[in-house]
């Protein structure tokens, strides 16, 4: 049996074209644990979308499948209230069982014909981009429809992935400029972020700068803020 699929095309009105719309206006994308230390899930997740999130997606390889269906039937609602995106990372089959508005993968995972084999037409697929051929290759992949740049710097996220810095960022800006493309690893409000957007990226996605925040939100709207 073949996986190669047609590459998909924009029907104004359908779901697919509500997500790509809600796409092309995010600069804001968050990843996040199931906040099982913490215990508020709900809550963090309505004031990272209250703050100006676009895009959150569940990344914990700590749960099994049920948990994390029932952790992404969360973070699913919430999303659905807000009028936003959530994504699911890696896991085709959990990505289908919860509707997802975003599947997510890496540069090992499955390929963008595959996942539309699971997934179907509808669903955004992002995917992870360690250097500039990596990138011109996302670009280039009429499946894909937007993909992630990084680490811009090291991050206990990813340990033992080497930082790529921001030159990366400044040759995909210039090489790769048709799908929204976001800067990822180490990014923070301030300096940081002031680098990310000096070296061309205009959207980001942050893990602590928003998950280990005090007030969540209010780290939230100082992110958005910036990045508009």
């Amino acid at each position: 049996m073949t996986t190669d699929m047609p590459p998909h095309t924009e029907v104004p009105g359908t779901l697919r074209a509500q997500r790509h719309d809600r796409l092309a206006a995010a600069d804001l994308y968050l990843c996040t644990d199931a906040r099982s230390a913490q215990g508020d899930l709900p809550e963090f997740l309505h004031a990272a979308y209250s703050g100006g999130v676009d895009i959150i997606q569940l990344r914990d390889k700590s749960l099994e499948a049920r948990a994390e269906i029932a952790v992404l039937e969360v973070l699913r609602d919430v999303a659905a209230e807000h009028g936003k995106l959530f994504s699911v990372n890696d896991r085709a089959d959990i990505a289908l069982l919860t509707g997802a508005d975003v599947f997510h993968v890496g540069q090992g995972d499955l390929t963008s014909a595959q996942a539309r084999a699971v997934l179907g037409p509808e669903v955004i697929l992002g995917r992870s981009t360690h250097s500039l051929d990596q990138a011109l290759a996302a670009e280039a992949d009429p499946e894909i429809d937007y993909f992630c740049v990084g680490p811009v710097w090291e991050t206990p996220t990813k340990p033992g992935r080497p930082a790529v810095g921001t030159q990366l960022l400044t040759e995909v800006a210039a090489s790769a400029a048709n799908k929204p493309w976001f800067a990822i690893g180490g990014i923070a409000a301030g300096a940081r972020l002031d680098e990310v957007r000096d070296a061309g990226a205009s959207r980001a996605v942050v893990v602590r700068a928003i998950a280990s925040a005090e007030d969540p939100g209010a780290a939230a709207r100082a992110l958005k803020e910036e990045l508009g």
